[in-house]
């Protein structure tokens, strides 16, 4: 495991010379500020909610990585006064799916500071996000002296087609796509990291009938204090040292955990689908970006009868797909 870390901060450092930085804001950090790390590419339109999203949870300073957007994603990062922006025309699939840069932003910027990983598409929920900040979280996490906070991606679409509500730039996505499945998971322990592994949802509903198991999985841990040691191995799925993996009780109780509300599927999805099977910087050759492709011809709908509608956190505590552990 220890060589495996070795191995992965020197990929880091090798891959961190394909990023040229555009807005150097990394002097602004202050200590202890909460700090947010994401790759991506042509998400313009997302944008405005993101930052925005983030900005009210208690979120300091952005550090992004652009993957050569040609939508004009980049000069409005640059325009940021949070944001902090590298650009690269490199591989995102030789970058281990973008994995090797931000291991590297995060050895280079995130050590002491809790740092967040998310997706342009993703929106961090966690136990009474409605009233406290992402500081009350993080400040209880160091009064438990826990280091990484678990939370399972969630699946949200629309009811109906995917391209029957265009998605506004600034608009909250969870109008649109508002639904998820409530059950469906299949949980599993990953021996040698000791991180549980989640399928299923609509992608193995839908996309994966057949198979399941080669459904993407929906385990993350986006949330860590973090430390220059610390090292991401397969996206934020897992980490080492392998301690920061057990974001669960193995002991019949109940740890605080949250979800990341996953708005990939909207209007724009089906041309976004197209172009990364194109492209093939996914994971095992953009196989998932094919089975979205082919299953979205016909009928653009993941809506069925067992769907249910978000209302809150409290919601998906009650069904089980997050806790608010012993935090009151």
């Amino acid at each position: 495991m220890r060589l495996q870390r070795k191995h992965a901060k020197a990929r880091a450092f090798r891959k961190h010379f394909s990023l040229r930085p555009v807005v150097d804001r990394t002097g602004h950090i202050k200590p202890g500020q909460i700090l947010l790390f994401s790759t991506l590419r042509d998400e313009h339109i997302r944008l405005p909610y993101f930052l925005n999203y983030y900005r009210d949870m208690g979120v300091d300073h952005f550090l992004i990585v652009d993957n050569d957007s040609t939508d004009g994603s980049g000069d409005y990062l640059a325009d940021q006064p949070d944001v902090s922006l590298w650009h690269t025309r490199a591989s995102y699939k030789r970058a281990r799916y973008g994995v090797d840069w931000l291991n590297w932003l995060q050895a280079s910027y995130g050590h002491g500071h809790w740092t967040l990983v998310v997706d342009p598409d993703e929106l961090f929920v966690y136990p009474f996000c409605d009233t406290r900040p992402i500081r009350a979280l993080t400040d209880w996490l160091d009064g438990s002296n826990v280091r990484s906070f678990g939370a399972m991606l969630l699946d949200m679409y629309p009811k109906g087609r995917l391209d029957a509500v265009p998605y506004r730039r600034g608009q909250d996505p969870i109008e649109i796509a508002s639904w998820f499945d409530p059950g469906n998971y299949m949980i599993s322990k990953n021996r040698k990291y000791g991180n549980l592994w989640i399928q299923g949802g609509p992608r193995a509903r839908v996309f994966f009938p057949e198979s399941p198991k080669k459904a993407p999985a929906l385990n993350k841990i986006p949330l860590v204090k973090w430390n220059r040691r610390n090292t991401y191995i397969s996206s934020t799925h897992m980490l080492l040292p392998r301690g920061l993996n057990l974001v669960y009780d193995e002991w019949g109780g109940e740890t605080a955990s949250g979800v990341l509300l996953h708005a990939k599927f909207l209007d724009t999805f089906t041309h976004k689908a197209k172009e990364e099977m194109q492209r093939k910087q996914h994971y095992r050759a953009s196989l998932e970006y094919k089975a979205y492709v082919e299953n979205l011809r016909e009928t653009p709908d993941l809506w069925c009868k067992w769907s249910e509608k978000y209302i809150n956190w409290r919601q998906l505590e009650i069904l089980g797909l997050m806790s608010k552990g012993n935090w009151a």
